[in-house]
């Protein structure tokens, strides 16, 4: 390796320890370009995950959430805005660059399990493949670990034809650890098996994020596996327009002044923030416009409280 490259190396390690942040996205925007018509897949889009965090990502088809994910995996170039994984920024990055990101710091994981696998392989050799094309040593002996890891230490010899669906996804996410990644993304990993094995899929996932420390990020259409993640981020019309995060008993108390330790409290509670862009923009649930029977489109009163603490939405027509 030339001085040049290591003193890149060394500057880019020093960059990701000083950031506590695994990806952070600031007014990104993405757009797709053909002779005749131009798409706009993200139009400010503003993100924060934090190393060691797990965050579902949902949406509608359309809303963009592929499109960031295969941004953040080195797979797409962001068109405009902010986009620093582990203290690096994406925008500058040159096609070796973005070679070497691939191989060194994101895992990657699909719902089709043909992008994963090769058929005619074995579980262990699936896995030791990607150390194989990098020349890593002790490959057999790191696929078996992580093969184990994944609940597969009994199918380690067995083809694709020989395992479910579900076994399958396991053998993809080990793959998607063999270059030690800092972060791992995951789309839409549960799509194609049933909601048992998807229940087993978030706990392999799960356990990734606690024993490993890898940051996790899982793009999802399914709602009910994604209340079963601390933190899920709703992206509509390509921005990031609520969150949904979990709070324990403890912090309930902490928060609210209505309760005291006596009083029961459910162990754990949701809670749904609507995300504010750095313009002030924000995008209301459809639900509550909904139940104010509000439609897209319309105009809308917005009006401080008495005590100028709450911003008051209701119907233009109303009083």
């Amino acid at each position: 390796m030339s001085k040049k490259k290591k003193a890149k190396l060394l500057h880019e390690q020093e960059l990701m320890a000083e950031s506590e942040y695994a990806i952070e996205c600031e007014n990104l925007v993405k757009i797709y370009k053909t002779d005749q018509i131009e798409v706009v897949a993200l139009q400010g889009l503003d993100l924060q995950v934090k190393k060691g965090e797990l965050v579902a990502i949902v949406g509608t088809s359309g809303s963009g959430k592929s499109t960031l994910l295969n941004m953040l995996g080195g797979l797409d170039k962001p068109s405009a805005g902010t986009l620093y994984v582990n203290g690096r920024n994406l925008l500058k990055f040159t096609e070796e660059d973005y070679m070497i990101y691939k191989r060194n710091t994101v895992g990657f994981v699909w719902q089709n399990n043909a992008r994963n696998l090769v058929p005619y392989l074995t579980a262990v050799q699936n896995v030791e493949l990607p150390m194989l094309l990098q020349g890593r040593k002790q490959r057999r002996e790191k696929a078996i670990e992580l093969l184990d890891a994944v609940g597969l230490s009994h199918r380690l010899n067995s083809r694709l034809d020989q395992m479910s669906g579900g076994e399958q996804q396991r053998v993809a996410i080990a793959i998607s650890l063999a270059n030690d990644p800092a972060i791992l993304l995951a789309d839409e990993p549960t799509g194609s098996v049933d909601t048992k094995t998807s229940d087993q899929l978030l706990e392999v996932f799960k356990d990734i994020n606690r024993t490993r420390g890898v940051t996790v990020v899982i793009v999802t259409h399914d709602l009910r596996l994604a209340k079963q993640i601390d933190r899920v981020v709703s992206i509509r019309d390509g921005r990031t327009s609520s969150e949904i995060i979990k709070k324990s008993h403890a912090e309930i108390l902490k928060e609210s002044q209505g309760w005291n330790e006596s009083d029961e409290a459910p162990e754990e509670v949701s809670e749904e923030l609507v995300v504010l862009d750095r313009t002030g923009r924000m995008q209301i649930p459809k639900e509550y416009l909904e139940a104010l029977g509000i439609k897209g489109g319309a105009k809308v009163k917005a009006d401080l409280d008495a005590e100028g603490q709450r911003i008051l939405i209701h119907k233009a027509d109303s009083a």
